[in-house]
């Protein structure tokens, strides 16, 4: 691609742009704009590598979200997942307070064990309130335990308009979040490949061999009836009214539309499918670098090697409005100060990138291997090519 070609000319790392102001259609009491979500009490919608809005409508009115709370208990789980506090394999108990729960459901009984594998299943295709419980309990203790940890990702994360009561979105009082805050989370999301594999199901089975079978059926219909689509959550409440949060992806651009307070399941679906349509439509994404690809190294005190991979770990480029070029765009990588030994994984400097010589975004880089000291005769050795090198 010329394009990616001259990104990596100019600077040989990475370009990160947001998209410029103009190009968000908002719509806070008013409309200016393209009437994307004309029944929605409040809508957004994300680039989700970005995270960048391309629309919004009373995006940070709070609201009580429903079931789309359990955005935030599957980020929580599938965190843990991956720092190994659980496996998929292992087996949660049914407490009798998580079987009582009532609403959307797959029919725990108290006592009833299940794997955590599966019981996420149940929380991402069929938004069942006891295993939500169930899984907050064996990964705090107690729900009030893992609700904290909720509020205290919510904060980390920026979501100023959000509180948590519960783990399931039951209807409580001081129970709110707001269709940007939803967003936010959802982007957080959307960076585990494990939680996408749970909310793109469209239909499974649970207790499949046993007398007591269930079947899974997405809530999110739009899984399976737009193309793209592998995500997130519904919600629905009388209070709330019909929620949802869902993202969809064609080649390398993903974006993530939330909507809330909707009249209708079938209203929420076409106007979120109205929203998606109108960002592929709109809207491109160059893909620069995906995931733990390499965008350059940074010098490393005493180390061997001296100078160190970095990575990013989330896909990065440059969202445009069709047609648009980039401008005058410069990036520069800065490492941080670091001395030997040094682990993979570790943050290691910041690529600070400037559009029209504006500061426009910091992108945390990260050590692609392990960087152990130098031993006293390798330091001697560089020292004397460092002589032998200077020697006019």
């Amino acid at each position: 691609m010329n394009f990616r070609m001259w990104v990596a000319g100019v600077c040989a790392a990475l370009v990160f742009l947001q998209v410029p102001a103009a190009a968000v259609a908002k719509q806070d009491g008013g409309q200016s704009g393209p009437d994307l979500a004309e029944h929605a009490v409040s809508a957004v919608m994300m680039d989700a590598a970005t995270g960048a809005l391309l629309f919004e409508k009373n995006s940070h009115q709070k609201l009580a979200p429903a079931s789309i709370t359990k955005i935030m208990t599957m980020l929580l789980a599938v965190e843990a997942l991956e720092q190994g506090r659980v496996r998929l394999e292992d087996r949660i108990r049914t407490s009798e307070r998580a079987a009582s729960m009532g609403g959307s459901q797959i029919f725990l009984e108290p006592g009833e064990e299940m794997t955590f594998e599966d019981m996420m299943k149940g929380i991402a295709v069929a938004s069942a309130n006891d295993a939500s419980v169930a899984v907050a309990e064996f990964l705090a203790g107690t729900e009030a335990a893992f609700v904290e940890q909720m509020n205290r990702k919510a904060r980390e994360l920026g979501m100023r308009d959000t509180h948590f009561v519960n783990c399931n979105g039951l209807p409580a009082p001081g129970h709110y979040t707001s269709a940007y805050d939803i967003a936010v989370m959802s982007r957080e999301l959307v960076k585990h490949s494990q939680a996408l594999r749970w909310t793109s199901i469209y239909e499974d089975y649970l207790r499949k061999d046993s007398d007591r079978p269930f079947w899974l059926v997405n809530t999110n219909k739009l899984v399976r009836f737009y193309q793209g689509v592998d995500g997130l959550k519904t919600g629905y409440t009388e209070e709330a009214r019909y929620c949802l949060s869902a993202t969809a992806k064609k080649g390398d651009f993903r974006v993530i539309a939330v909507v809330m307070g909707e009249p209708t399941s079938s209203v929420r679906n076409a106007e979120v499918a109205r929203m998606l349509d109108w960002a592929f439509q709109q809207f491109e994404f160059v893909k620069l670098y995906g995931a733990g690809d390499v965008v350059g190294r940074i010098r490393i005190e005493k180390g061997v090697p001296e100078r160190a991979a970095v990575v990013v770990k989330e896909t990065v480029g440059i969202l445009l409005r069709r047609g648009e070029t980039p401008g005058d765009v410069r990036a520069e990588l800065r490492g941080r100060p670091a001395v030997a030994p040094k682990h993979k994984g570790e943050e290691a400097g910041r690529l600070t990138v400037l559009r029209d010589g504006r500061t426009i975004a910091e992108v945390p880089l990260y050590l692609a291997e392990d960087v152990r000291k130098a031993g006293w005769w390798e330091m001697l050795a560089r020292t004397w090519r460092g002589w032998i090198g200077g020697r006019p």
